[in-house]
């Protein structure tokens, strides 16, 4: 039987959603840095406190991390549009109480129509606006959420929470309501341009033009009937039946590329988790068609020959080898990085000691390289600005870091009609153009380019971090394209040489450099003039749009109480909550 307190949570916290505070770049973000929150037997971090609520509710009630992660991530769907998603695709790391591993890959896949050149013009250009890869209905990627959530419950799940349990607080809240916070009610309005060019979506975010403000109560209806066939009838609800119908049929009425046919066929996988290793911590991260992985574990292996400690948290020496080593990690990703069912992947040599050596031996440390000198390694066989995290540690040591996605903020803008379903554009995480940039400037290679089925390049990176002793430390991810892996890379960094708790790590100013553009991207507040110009008398550049890189949320296991430690990033909204 449902949980009561299940109900209680949906009803009588909807009036503290409002309480979540935006920050605005003119705040300086890193002097409102948030303390850890602390819980003896399990902790929640999320982007939305009462998504965290309902999956500490869960682990309370003897769930485990994984049912708790199947409500977290089936609640952000309703009180987190931007990002939370049925409608798109993602990775589950999870590591168990015995040493064991594994990875749940549930990333979008290209529909069976999709074709090479499916998003260039007769004159060879990259398509812009309707029908391109960024935005409408050609935009979306066949989803992965449903079939991902599904599968981790039915293997990993505890047996002592049923499916209609998990999925019926996000039920509630989508048929009830929730009231918006000041960010939410914004961020519909700064997005109307496009939302409004699609009737469902105008309707539901936009109140048509009517906009929502902050206290007010969104209701979901349409999303509300969705969830109740995912409830009754698991991910066959989404893939087959109505929601499939309804789904097949809007795509067909507008150009889409999405049929029926893509919707049963789609499945997720279960992969092998890449394991490395830096200063004597075990590091593990996600495979393939993550590129996450891949890239922290080269910069790790390529930072590791250096005295980051020395160097000292804000440094111009430490930004100059963290900028350089960036610049090869991600020249490699674009080289060598795609879905390995469709590309050899050579990630095992990419992540080894000696070719860290190799890639590092051509770093300067008195001058920048200049990326467009700068090529892919030699080796012996040859993406979304919005994304959501969290993380979950439950009372038996289950950890679970979880990045799921829709892409750019609000995906495609297109809200399939009468489902409430927000969908992606992950097609633009392909290749469209091998060779030129996609929305975030990232050069994509030939291995990436759109093949039927295929799933695109991403660049989430959950990450489970072990002590030297074997047990777990903690679990970290971030939200925020590309920059998720600088975010990652640099909170690592900050507990393991810097010997920040896990809050400091995340809250900490960072840099971010991707190969191309050819340029530093600096936070905020987050670096002093002088160290400013030091680099660029070492040769970098300044991008002169500045902003916040990513946002992060993570767990710490403290090592002599076993306390969870829940973090959540100062640079956006959320909530970390335990007992």
């Amino acid at each position: 039987m449902l949980s009561k307190s299940i109900v209680k949570i949906c009803i009588c916290l909807l009036i503290m959603s409002f309480q979540l505070s935006f920050v605005s770049l003119e705040t300086n973000v890193f002097a409102a840095r948030r303390e850890a929150v602390r819980g003896k037997r399990a902790m929640v971090a999320s982007q939305h406190e009462l998504a965290s609520r309902i999956g500490a509710d869960v682990m309370r009630r003897g769930g485990n991390a994984v049912d708790a992660s199947v409500a977290v991530a089936l609640a952000l769907a309703v009180v987190y549009p931007e990002a939370g998603n049925l409608g798109g695709g993602g990775f589950m790391l999870i590591r168990f109480k015995d040493g064991r591993t594994t990875a749940i890959d549930y990333r979008e896949m290209a529909p069976a129509a999709a074709t090479r050149d499916i998003f260039v013009n007769e004159k060879g250009e990259v398509i812009k606006g309707e029908g391109s890869s960024t935005v409408g209905y050609r935009a979306a990627g066949v989803p992965g959420t449903p079939a991902g959530l599904e599968m981790a419950f039915n293997k990993y799940g505890s047996k002592k929470i049923a499916w209609t349990e998990l999925v019926e607080p996000a039920r509630i809240l989508a048929q009830d309501g929730y009231v918006l916070s000041y960010r939410l009610a914004n961020l519909f309005k700064a997005y109307k341009d496009t939302l409004e060019k699609y009737a469902d979506s105008k309707r539901i975010f936009l109140n048509n033009g009517n906009f929502y403000e902050e206290g007010d109560v969104l209701k979901q209806p349409e999303l509300a009937k969705t969830l109740e066939r995912i409830k009754k009838s698991g991910a066959q609800g989404f893939y087959t039946g109505e929601t499939a119908r309804l789904i097949a049929e809007d795509m067909r009425a507008n150009n889409g590329l999405i049929t029926l046919e893509d919707l049963k066929n789609y499945q997720a996988k279960e992969r092998t988790p890449l394991r490395g290793t830096y200063r004597g911590h075990e590091i593990i991260s996600m495979p393939p068609p993550s590129s996450g992985g891949i890239v922290l574990l080269q910069a790790l292996n390529v930072l590791e020959n250096y005295d980051i400690r020395s160097m000292g948290h804000n440094s111009s020496k430490k930004y100059h080898l963290l900028a350089e080593t960036l610049r090869r990690s991600f020249a490699d990703r674009a080289e060598f990085m795609a879905d390995p069912d469709f590309a050899i992947v050579p990630a095992a040599e990419l992540i080894t000691k000696s070719y860290a050596t190799k890639r590092g031996a051509t770093i300067d440390l008195t001058k920048a390289t200049k990326s467009a000198d700068i090529r892919a390694g030699e080796i012996a066989a040859k993406e979304s600005m919005d994304t959501t995290h969290f993380t979950v540690v439950d009372q038996n040591g289950i950890v679970v870091s979880n990045t799921y996605t829709i892409n750019d903020l609000y995906g495609s803008r297109v809200t399939a009609k009468g489902t409430g379903v927000l969908l992606n554009d992950e097609m633009d995480d392909f290749a469209a153009r091998p060779g030129k940039p996609n929305m975030f400037g990232l050069i994509q290679g030939e291995r990436n380019a759109v093949q039927p089925r295929k799933r695109p390049l991403s660049s989430m990176t959950p990450t489970i971090v072990l002590r030297k002793d074997g047990t777990p430390w903690f679990a970290v991810g971030a939200r925020g394209g590309p920059r998720i892996i600088t975010a990652v890379l640099q909170t690592v960094i900050n507990m393991i040489d810097h010997d920040m708790n896990i809050s400091q790590a995340i809250n900490a100013p960072r840099i971010h450099h991707q190969w191309f553009p050819d340029e530093i991207l600096a936070e905020p507040y987050g670096m002093s003039p002088d160290t400013r110009l030091a680099l660029e008398n070492l040769g970098h550049s300044f991008t002169d749009k500045p902003g916040f890189i990513a946002s992060a949320t993570g767990i710490e296991i403290e090592e002599k109480t076993g306390v969870r430690l829940g973090a959540i990033d100062a640079r956006s909204d959320g909530a970390a909550i335990g007992y």
